[in-house]
């Protein structure tokens, strides 16, 4: 079937008629389909918190019943080498907030410097755990198999090293997606917020749990 000139000049009108409603039509729809990504990122945050505090209240509920603790012969723990990563974690979190501040104004390669040297204070962090245990371990002879005190102090903190790692696979991704083209901007910019509000959390669990651990044992 052939169209008359006239006919495809009327048509035309039409299509870009069309087009504009589509378009209209998917910007109301995003109006009345907020995204909801990070709301349901800050649930399953709850979830995960919710696990660390039963393994809080297990610990302080052992360490109740328990006629000494920690129990007669278990090795003193390491104190500076903790210290020194709740510094570490806690300067992080400054760090990747800059990063967050940067999304902000569209500045894609200040996100890939402050989460750069977040994911590095992170893996210093995770070697220093790795330090730690290694003479805990070999040199003090407290395993995961010494006793409730042994199980305990490993479940808590290898828990939450597995969350250090996951963050800094996290942080990584982020960084590696940033250089696409117009893949985060001032106003798109799920992946990065949401990295930086998990390392929030990681570093809040960790300074209850250095005191629970290394302060008031």
């Amino acid at each position: 079937m052939q169209i008359s000139p006239n006919e495809s000049d009327l048509l035309n009108p039409m299509v870009a008629n069309t087009g504009e409603a589509g378009a209209v039509a998917v910007h109301h729809m995003d109006h009345e389909h907020p995204d909801l990504r990070l709301f349901g990122f800050l649930l399953f945050l709850i979830s995960e918190g919710m696990l660390f505090v039963g393994l809080f209240v297990a610990y302080l509920a052992f360490r109740a019943v328990a006629t000494q603790w920690p129990p007669a012969g278990t090795p003193k723990l390491e104190f500076l080498i903790p210290a020194a990563n709740t510094v570490i974690l806690i300067s992080s979190s400054f760090v990747i907030h800059r990063a967050e501040g940067a999304i902000k104004n569209g500045d894609v390669q200040g996100v890939r410097r402050w989460f750069g040297i977040t994911a590095l204070m992170g893996a210093v962090f995770l070697a220093g755990q790795a330090y730690e245990y290694f003479g805990l371990i070999f040199k003090e002879g407290l395993t995961l198999w010494s006793g409730l005190y042994g199980g305990t102090f490993y479940v808590l903190t290898g828990f939450h090293g597995f969350h250090v790692l996951v963050g800094l696979l996290l942080m990584l991704g982020v960084m590696y997606r940033s250089f696409k083209e117009d893949h985060y901007t001032a106003e798109k910019h799920f992946g990065v917020e949401a990295a930086s509000v998990y390392w929030h959390f990681v570093d809040g669990v960790w300074v209850v749990l250095f005191l629970l651990l290394y302060v008031i044992r």
